[in-house]
């Protein structure tokens, strides 16, 4: 029994051990924009990093929509460092939405992890312009 029990601890202990090759961790993978005017700056940063002990490797980020880009680092992201993923909305288009970006990696434990955009772009406010009831003849 006492063989059977360590045989059975030696095979998990051997399969836990590539657990931590190379972990993907976001401090947050959901970004509310809130209110923004039309035009305004869409570009977001989704902060990571590499908590494992393998170089981790992204290697697709995948948009919902046309509207929204992806920029992610080619390069691979060594154990215990940081790097950031930018994602811009076309605040051009007016009103509520709600995207997200499909991010692939080598991570064996999340080989794909979603990142979530929100907000409501709103028109811009104009002023009015000064009128006068006399007008030049």
């Amino acid at each position: 029994m006492k063989k059977q029990f360590l045989l059975v601890a030696a095979i998990l202990g051997s399969l836990t051990t590539n657990t931590f090759a190379q972990t993907l961790n976001f401090e947050t993978t959901s970004i509310d924009y809130g209110t923004i005017e039309q035009a305004a700056n869409g570009v977001r940063e989704f902060n990571f990093t590499n908590a494992g002990t393998e170089p981790l490797i992204i290697t697709n980020a995948k948009q919902s929509c046309g509207c929204t880009i992806p920029k992610w680092p080619k390069e691979p992201i060594m154990p215990g460092e940081s790097a950031v993923i930018k994602v811009k909305y076309d605040t051009k288009r007016l009103g509520v939405f709600s995207k997200s970006v499909a991010i692939s990696s080598n991570d064996p434990e999340n080989p794909m992890i979603r990142l979530y955009i929100k907000g409501n772009v709103q028109a811009a406010e104009t002023t009015p312009e000064k009128t006068s009831m006399f007008t030049p003849q």
